[in-house]
C-alpha cells in the first residue's frame, strides 16, 4: 500500500518592520543595514517608520526617496508628519509614504496602501493613538475597523503600524484586531518592548518596535540638553545625538494564504559609522 502524500508545506512570507528612524544617524544605519537584513532574514517586504528622520522631526521628500532606495517598500509616519512643510505635495505624488489614517477628512495624503509582491498582496495601515498624544484625531478603533474590512476584500495580509504613546491603548488595539490583521506593531516611544507574541487568533503583536537611532542618547536626542530640561524645566533645544546607532524592529513570519502570523521576533543591530 502506498503512503498517503504529505500535505504541502505553505510558502511563508516575511515582513520586516523598522521602528522610528531618528535623524541622519538613523538614516545612515538603515541605508547600510536594511539591504543586508533583507538578504540575511529572507525578507519579502520591508516597512520603515520615517517620522523622525529629518533632524528628529518629520520627513522630507529627499529622505523618503533615500529610504526607498535603501529597499524600504513602504514608509509609515506619525504625529510629526507635518513638521517639514515640503512633504505635503509629496504625499500626493508618492503613495508608498503614509500618514496616520485617522486624521480628519481633507488631510493631505493617505493612511492605507495595498501593494502587489511576487507572493501576495500586502496591505499596510498607518494609525495614530489619542491617549497622551498632541493631536485630537478621529477614533483609531473606529477608523481601523472600517479600513480593515475594506482591505480584506483584497488581501488577508495586513500590517498595522500603531503610532501611540500609551501602552494600554496599543495592547487594546492588538486585541481589537486579533484575527483580523497579520500584525499590530507600535511606534512612537522609541523604546522596544519585550511583549512580542502571536495572539490567539493569529495576529502578531508588539507594543513598540523601538527606534533606529543613536544608542548613547535619550530616545535619540542629545543627553545633556535633556538632562538640563529635567533639572530646570526651562525651554531647551534637543539635537539628534551622535555615535553608534541601535537599529530596532520586528520580523513577522506569516502564511500569505490566510494572513495569519506564524511568529514575531525582535530585531536589533548596532551600527557604527
Amino acid at each position: 500500500m502506498s503512503e498517503a502524500a504529505a500535505e504541502p508545506t505553505p510558502e511563508l512570507f516575511r515582513i520586516l518592520f523598522l521602528g522610528d528612524v531618528v535623524g541622519e544617524p538613523g538614516r545612515k544605519a538603515v541605508a547600510a543595514l536594511l539591504p543586508i537584513l533583507r538578504e540575511e532574514l529572507q525578507v519579502d517586504f520591508a516597512i520603515v517608520n520615517g517620522e523622525n528622520s529629518a533632524g528628529g522631526r518629520g520627513i522630507t521628500p529627499k529622505i523618503a526617496i533615500s529610504l526607498m532606495r535603501a529597499k524600504a517598500d513602504v514608509i509609515t509616519t506619525g504625529d510629526h508628519i507635518w513638521d517639514q512643510k515640503e512633504i505635503i505635495p509629496f504625499l500626493y505624488d508618492e503613495p508608498r509614504l503614509l500618514r496616520p489614517l485617522n486624521y480628519p477628512e481633507g488631510a493631505h495624503g493617505k493612511g492605507t496602501l495595498v501593494l502587489q509582491t511576487k507572493k501576495c498582496k500586502v496591505g499596510v495601515i498607518n494609525l495614530q493613538g489619542r491617549t497622551f498624544m498632541r493631536d485630537a484625531l478621529e477614533n483609531p478603533f473606529t477608523a481601523v475597523t472600517q479600513a480593515v474590512e475594506a482591505m480584506r476584500q483584497e488581501t488577508p495580509v495586513i500590517f498595522v503600524d500603531f503610532h501611540a504613546e500609551a501602552t494600554s491603548e496599543k495592547v487594546a488595539m492588538g486585541w481589537h484586531l486579533d484575527g483580523k490583521v497579520t500584525a499590530v506593531v507600535g511606534t512612537h516611544t522609541h523604546v522596544p518592548t519585550a511583549d512580542e507574541r502571536v495572539l490567539p487568533n493569529g495576529t502578531a503583536f508588539q507594543s513598540d518596535a523601538g527606534m533606529c537611532g543613536p544608542l548613547d542618547s535619550v530616545i535619540g536626542s542629545q543627553i545633556e540638553p535633556v538632562l538640563e530640561k529635567f533639572h530646570t524645566q526651562l525651554p531647551a533645544k534637543f539635537g539628534v545625538a551622535r555615535g553608534p546607532v541601535r537599529l530596532n524592529g520586528a520580523l513577522i513570519t506569516l502564511d500569505p494564504a490566510t494572513g495569519k502570523a506564524v511568529s514575531i521576533e525582535r530585531i536589533a543591530r548596532t551600527w557604527h559609522d
